[in-house]
């Protein structure tokens, strides 16, 4: 009953054989999904920015059905929440916005700073659908020191931008249990060993990864304190704010699903605008005569820009701001 399998950090994989590990194991699922007579997905996580890992094998790829595409996350993030994200000195850009929201990476080959190499390439030819993107995972909150959620770092109207970014984009959008109504608990890295030896490692390595920036210790990971302060309220989807974005997400996903222009995740049916000066991206997709125009506004201001859109009626379908 599985229908996919997420391969954690293959760029963590060393395999310069002529049939990689990888490939093999994409052909050996080929063959499972046409002998159960339906599909079966392997999604990777990758930081390489190389579209080999998509490509099918008789192109020279590793023939995966799709990776994480994190870039998205680290601009997206690094724009709204600024220092906070480890990410700073390699996203800080809002070009890189327009170029992740384009072609689904946003190091294509440009010069990365923490790298210190040139990162990527452009994933020509390569469908949207094969891309996930997401603005909260696992890796991204409980990596953290602390676990916080996004809405502990940016105020409610960035949140709501962040998930219109993901959900209206020509992607496969990943949603992190809980951000759909914007719950406010921790997801803190908790661990439970048996071995009173591995707790202490753990315990320690945590203290030594986040002890060069200071200040109080990161949470004991065996503690069972730490575990139930990172529990689900789903009960928060009916009152206040947590209900104003339970409500903001699912009429993000019903667009996405009955409006034909959003529907596909086609990346190569639609174009994006950047005003940079504004901080404000505007992309318009298209399927047939249906066309919609998406315009998000990463600055904390209003936006005044100028665009030259199709004859026709438009209708506004959605503004966060209501």
């Amino acid at each position: 009953h599985v229908d996919a399998l997420r391969l954690d950090a293959i760029h963590a994989i060393h395999d310069e054989t002529a049939a990689p590990f990888l490939m093999e194991l994409a052909d050996a699922v080929g063959r499972y999904s046409t002998d159960l007579n339906r599909r079966v997905y392997l999604i990777a996580e990758s930081d390489l920015n190389d579209p080999r890992v998509l490509r099918p094998a008789a192109a020279g790829g590793l023939g995966l059905d799709a990776q994480w595409a994190d870039d998205l996350h680290h601009v997206a993030f690094t724009l709204l929440a600024g220092d906070e994200c480890p990410y700073h000195r390699d996203y800080d850009r809002f070009d890189l916005l327009a170029t992740a929201y384009r072609t689904g990476f946003a190091y294509t080959g440009q010069f990365s700073a923490t790298r210190e190499r040139r990162h990527g390439h452009p994933p020509a030819g390569l469908p949207g659908r094969q891309f996930v993107v997401c603005v909260q995972n696992h890796d991204q909150v409980g990596n953290r020191k602390f676990g916080e959620r996004l809405g502990a770092l940016v105020g409610f109207e960035a949140q709501k931008l962040a998930a219109a970014t993901v959900l209206l984009s020509p992607y496969t959008p990943l949603l992190f249990m809980g951000e759909e109504y914007a719950e406010p608990a921790p997801f803190q890295y908790f661990v439970d060993f048996a071995d009173p030896g591995l707790a202490e490692a753990v315990r320690r390595g945590r203290k030594e990864e986040f002890g060069l920036h200071g200040g109080d210790d990161p949470p004991d990971p065996q503690a069972e304190a730490t575990f139930r302060r990172s529990a689900l309220d789903r009960d928060l989807r009916h009152g206040g704010k947590h209900a104003v974005m339970w409500a903001f997400y699912r009429e993000l996903l019903r667009l996405r699903r009955t409006t034909p222009a959003l529907r596909a995740p086609d990346k190569e049916r639609m174009r994006v605008t950047p005003f940079p000066e504004h901080r404000a991206l505007v992309a318009e997709r298209w399927d047939g005569d249906d066309e919609v125009m998406v315009a998000l506004n990463y600055a904390d201001r209003p936006a005044e820009v100028r665009l030259q859109l199709r004859d026709g009626v438009w209708d506004r379908l959605l503004d966060s701001a209501d």
